[in-house]
């Protein structure tokens, strides 16, 4: 498990993923499927953008990442002014990277 927060964190409805953690986990990927797994998030990256899911847009010039979601926050019963900053861990049995107990706020 990683725990470094400046990574990968969440706050008003937004995803925000530093260069390199997009780098090792989302590489030339341009979007995302974001899945409830209980009190876990499940980020799954979409290779082809035209598949759906979430956008990783391009934050910054240093390359961060960040994934506009607030409707599918909101809908996991998630308000606005709700920030995440835990451990997380590539998921190799599903594909993903797994956020830890971000849904039990």
């Amino acid at each position: 498990m990683t725990a470094d927060p400046a990574s990968v964190h969440f706050k008003d409805g937004r995803l925000y993923v530093a260069r390199p953690a997009y780098d090792r986990y989302f590489a030339e990927c341009e979007a995302v499927i974001l899945l409830r797994q209980d009190k876990d998030l499940l980020v799954l990256p979409v290779r082809h953008a035209a598949s759906g899911g979430y956008m990783l847009k391009i934050r910054n010039v240093a390359g961060d990442r960040v994934v506009s979601a607030a409707d599918f926050f909101r809908d996991q019963g998630l308000d606005d002014d709700t920030a995440w900053q835990g451990s997380y861990s590539w998921c190799e049995r599903q594909g993903g990277l797994r956020l830890y107990e971000l849904f039990l706020m």
